[in-house]
């Protein structure tokens, strides 16, 4: 730093960044084993696939039973069916309410982490509106202290050769015409 410089204070600012973390992949590295079987019997259940494939087993399963005469194993009124579904949504309730727990934390994690990223963000705006005032303040003084040296120039132009001075203070009313 020159050696005129030193009376001007500079700002410094520390700009701690810590790593960015993907809350998607964090939650993803904690899951166990459970919680991917749950998030696998959830996606299933929860698909169109399942849903279609289901609806045709139940046909299948009605009209085998109400048009055989002889061999049906599930007669009206279907016990044994509403037994087999009673199972499944027993079975994988759990599994999909496991799985939406499991979402709902991750979605609170991601919250947390967008909160975090907003007060840096806020922090880091703070920074640098702080160091531009710091940078406004240190143009008006240089501003002025120009024009403080402008016009002791042309207070001792004017002791040395006055018309000089005044074709000097002429040329500066005027504006310049451009080429």
């Amino acid at each position: 730093m020159p050696e005129n410089l030193h009376h001007l204070r500079f700002p410094s600012f520390t700009h701690e960044h810590p790593t960015i973390r993907n809350v998607n992949e964090l939650a993803d590295e904690r899951l166990t084993m459970g919680a991917k079987i749950a998030d696998t019997v959830a996606s299933t259940v929860g698909s169109w696939r399942f849903i279609i494939i289901q609806s045709i087993i139940l046909l299948a399963w009605l009209v085998a039973n109400s048009l055989a005469w002889k061999f049906h194993w599930d007669p009206y009124p279907f016990i044994l069916l509403n037994l087999a579904l009673s199972f499944q949504a027993a079975y994988s309730a759990p599994f999909v309410m496991m799985s939406q727990n499991r979402q709902a934390e991750k979605d609170r994690l991601t919250a947390q982490n967008d909160y975090q990223t907003d007060v840096k963000g806020e922090q880091e705006i703070t920074h640098i509106l702080e160091h531009l005032d710091h940078q406004d303040t240190l143009i008006i003084k240089i501003i002025e202290r120009l024009e403080s040296q402008h016009e002791e120039m042309l207070q001792r132009l004017k002791e040395l050769d006055p018309a000089v001075a005044r074709q000097v203070m002429g040329e500066a009313a005027q504006p310049k015409k451009e080429e």
